[in-house]
């Protein structure tokens, strides 16, 4: 079995490694795409609630409304910096995920690499048997008149 054949099967399996991380990565990203748009909610909710509660404000209001926006808002914020440590764990989370693929990406690479370059020696090397088979041939042919 010649060397470029005997790497197909290695080279298939980091294909399908490279495949299987690249669907890591969407899901990754996806995730990622997700716990943004959550924490845009929060943050838009509380900013809308804060100018709703500005409005009734100046109207004026009792203590106990005043008391309860404001462990109100402390739930909300708490929400948001939780939140806000979500999107962090699935950014990183995403980039581990892209960095694995793009290792597994030049993996492959390399791999379809060494394979084209035995590919092409063995091509050069078969070339050169046959130019020399050939050669010799005409050589015995140009010899065999004279031999007898």
């Amino acid at each position: 079995m010649k060397r470029a054949a005997r790497l197909e099967p290695v080279h298939k399996v980091v294909e399908d490694a490279e495949r299987r991380l690249a669907g890591e990565v969407a899901v990754a990203e996806r995730l990622l795409t997700g716990c943004e748009r959550k924490l845009n909610e929060l943050t838009v909710y509380r900013d809308d609630y804060t100018q709703g509660f500005a409005r009734r404000a100046g109207g004026g209001m009792g203590a106990r409304e005043l008391v309860d926006y404001q462990a109100f808002m402390t739930r909300l914020n708490s929400a948001i910096e939780q939140q806000s440590l979500v999107v962090q764990r699935a950014r990183a989370d995403r980039e581990v995920q892209q960095k694995r693929w793009q290792e597994a990406a030049q993996r492959v690479k390399a791999l379809g690499h060494v394979i084209e370059r035995w590919q092409q020696e063995a091509l050069r090397a078969t070339d050169k048997r046959e130019q020399r088979e050939t050669d010799e041939r005409a050589q015995r042919r140009r010899l065999a008149p004279h031999a007898h």
